[in-house]
């Protein structure tokens, strides 16, 4: 499998191969590349409609350009705890940034959630997120006031009074809630188109058929949620052996 950076040619495949309507794991085995490396590529450049490959090897180009001016000067990253790989983490980083939007959140927003999550406190200053994602103040208080108003994160005032910003650990439940109500309102909608296209009609059918789907599939995830939230709340524990063991301390 080669390794390093994607070439030009093959990026020029990737567009190719988005225009034929492939996906991202069949283009990945015609470039023998991991499909990982192929959704991040699309992801970071515009997604899948607006690809263009001579731009992207542009920007790679300068984003490389950039980490090596910002390098000599730069704060060194910030130690990993627990033995960590650094990079392997900032790769994991990138991995987990890109799942997120693929869920439909913007590029920077999905950025400094996945820099949330991953970090072990949960909480990071405005001058943290910019020193781990080098990155603009003007970026991060943007993510973030986008995040706050998706209920994704909360602001809080440490004791040193600086305002650092929370993803608490039941920001998946709540965004499941948010989600089903906004299904509820589509199912909603969908029977209204019912009764104004004439119940017994095809088109009346089909959007019943469709509030149906939505609802039932609405209510089992609600009710999965529920069943399952506690998981959320699970804190790290070490058995006897040393491997890490999730122990949940919800009353």
């Amino acid at each position: 499998m080669p390794g390093g950076r994607l070439t030009q040619q093959e990026r020029q495949q990737i567009a190719l191969g988005l225009a034929d309507g492939l996906a991202y794991a069949e283009i990945a085995r015609r470039l023998d590349r991991p499909t990982s490396t192929i959704t991040r590529e699309v992801m970071r450049n515009g997604g899948p409609t607006a690809y263009r490959a001579d731009l992207a090897h542009r920007a790679t180009e300068r984003r490389t350009h950039r980490r090596r001016q910002a390098a000599p000067g730069s704060p060194e990253a910030p130690a990993q705890a627990h033995g960590r790989d650094a990079e392997a983490v900032r790769q994991y980083e990138e991995t987990f940034t890109t799942a997120i939007m693929q869920s439909g959140a913007p590029k920077m927003m999905a950025r400094v959630l996945a820099c949330l999550c991953t970090s072990d406190s949960g909480s990071l200053t405005a001058a943290e997120l910019v020193q781990r994602l080098r990155v603009s103040p003007a970026s991060v208080s943007k993510a973030i006031a986008f995040l706050e108003s998706q209920g994704l994160v909360r602001r809080e005032r440490d004791e040193r009074r600086r305002e650092r910003y929370v993803v608490d650990d039941d920001i998946w439940y709540q965004s499941m809630m948010a989600s089903a109500r906004g299904t509820a309102q589509l199912v909603e909608t969908a029977r209204q188109g019912v009764r104004v296209l004439g119940p017994g009609t095809p088109a009346a059918a089909r959007m019943e058929n469709i509030a149906r789907f939505l609802d039932f599939v609405s209510e089992s995830l609600v009710h999965a949620a529920e069943q399952a939230r506690d998981i959320l709340h699970t804190k790290a524990g070490t058995t006897p052996g040393g491997t890490a063991e999730p122990s949940s301390d919800r009353g």
